[in-house]
């Protein structure tokens, strides 16, 4: 298979046109993004156009996939900027149910891999709400540190939110930290 990176326990594939109707639901989901985000409220229709359209500004989506198959979240990297910056942004979210197991820490560690082996970029970065404990805690595990706050970051659930800033340099990197094998 095309696009696959594996992981010990969950594999990162690129996101198929197929996927994009379980990516509606979650995205239009309030339960799969919890009481710390709004969900997007878009159609299939407008999901499509977005997936189909070119962008100057590169931007792809992995399926979180347990060894079993199952489908249980996605995790995304985009060019921050302009394409020649060299800085990459990443976004992630899982089922509620596979939370707290592990998972999002190693797609992380798979895609952290990916893009520092596979791309000349200099520093790779997120965004996560100052409440996401769990989220924070993913990033710290999988080497980011913490810059600072972002205030009044993202409109959410009718008020605006306060973010951190994380990032993890390629110095910072130096190795793989899972055994990415990518097909």
């Amino acid at each position: 298979m095309l696009g696959l990176l594996e992981g010990k326990n969950v594999n990162l594939r690129i996101m198929e046109k197929e996927d994009l109707p379980l990516y509606a639901e979650w995205d239009n989901n309030p339960d799969f993004w919890g009481e710390l985000s709004s969900p997007l409220q878009r159609s299939k229709a407008e999901i499509e156009k977005a997936f189909s359209e070119p962008s100057v500004f590169e931007h792809k989506i992995f399926i979180v996939e347990k060894k079993d198959g199952s489908t249980i979240g996605y995790m995304m990297h985009f060019n921050v900027l302009h394409p020649l910056n060299k800085l990459l942004e990443i976004g992630y979210a899982l089922a509620p149910n596979e939370r707290g197991k592990g998972y999002c820490t190693e797609a992380v560690k798979l895609m952290v891999d990916y893009l520092f082996l596979s791309r000349e970029t200099m520093r790779i970065q997120a965004y996560v709400d100052i409440r996401n404990l769990a989220s924070q805690k993913v990033l710290e595990k999988a080497g980011f540190k913490r810059e600072g706050t972002i205030r009044k970051a993202f409109f959410s659930n009718g008020k605006w939110t306060e973010d951190y800033l994380y990032s993890i340099l390629r110095e910072e990197w130096n190795e793989p930290k899972m055994r990415t094998k990518a097909k």
